[in-house]
């Protein structure tokens, strides 16, 4: 019967392959991300009118000393200075 499910609902695939609606590390805030990564702080970009992407920035461990007790508006000036941004995309998980 797995195989005719399948068939009649395609998105049933989709779902048991990506596991996409399971949040993992499990009971984790992602909203939070200080908790899971040193020297890390979530921000939101507003890409256009009614669009919002939330990011984490991480500075490196070279600035991690410099980094520690600093709130938002250090974060914002540290991705404005001269030092290099690697952007990294995980997909489309729908977590980060």
């Amino acid at each position: 019967s797995l195989p005719f499910l399948i068939r009649l609902f395609p998105s049933l695939l989709t779902k048991f392959v990506f596991l996409n609606f399971l949040p993992f590390p499990f009971f984790a805030d992602l909203r939070r991300p200080e908790l899971l990564v040193n020297n890390t702080i979530n921000l939101q970009l507003s890409t256009e009118p009614g669009v919002t992407v939330g990011i984490w920035h991480t500075v490196p461990g070279s600035r991690g000393a410099e980094a520690q007790g600093k709130d938002q508006r250090w974060y914002e000036e540290a991705l404005a200075d001269a030092h290099p941004v690697i952007i990294y995309l995980h997909g489309n998980g729908g977590t980060r």
